[in-house]
């Protein structure tokens, strides 16, 4: 066996390089970036977290935090390093701003499961665990529209019902 030389099909260094880049990518392009702390979960319950979040156009990836880290100074959010502690999964989140903090929510809600939010990004902030949780308790974009408009539509309104006696 002495002597004998292992060829791998791609270095190592090749891979990593890839996996940092493609990460930044996800961090520039996603309008929002949820990190959790998956200890705990069986691979089929990650599975059904994933099959959730596919549902609200939320990508969910587990990262190593090595990588994680050099991939967050790739896409310019160097302060989001002293976020990725522990094993960190991240929700990219392309849409919707609270999408990903309210579906990770729900799954904790439904499951009763222990998936604790650790930080996140935020159209290139950094905020807290307490700050995602906030943002997963604000109304969806739309509820604020409505509620903007029927606020607005009232205001208008109050002109006319005061000089009529039906309001």
């Amino acid at each position: 066996m002495a002597g004998r030389i292992f060829y791998l099909p791609k270095a190592r260094k090749e891979q990593k390089a890839e996996q940092v880049e493609e990460i930044a990518e996800r961090l520039k392009k996603a309008k929002v970036a949820v990190l959790t702390d998956y200890r705990g979960l069986t691979v089929s319950q990650l599975q059904d977290l994933r099959t959730r979040l596919r549902g609200g156009e939320v990508e969910y990836r587990v990262v190593k935090n090595t990588l994680a880290r050099r991939a967050a100074e790739a896409a310019g959010v160097p302060a989001l390093q002293s976020e990725l502690k522990g094993p960190v999964a991240i929700a990219f989140g392309y849409a919707d701003l609270g999408v990903p903090a309210k579906l990770i929510n729900e799954f904790v809600r439904a499951t009763r499961l222990k998936l604790e939010v650790v930080g996140g990004l935020v159209e290139g902030r950094v905020f807290s665990s307490e700050q995602v949780k906030q943002l997963a308790d604000l109304p969806s974009r739309e509820s604020l529209i409505a509620q903007l408009l029927s606020a607005s539509l009232s205001e208008s309104c109050k002109p006319l019902c005061s000089s009529s006696s039906e309001c």
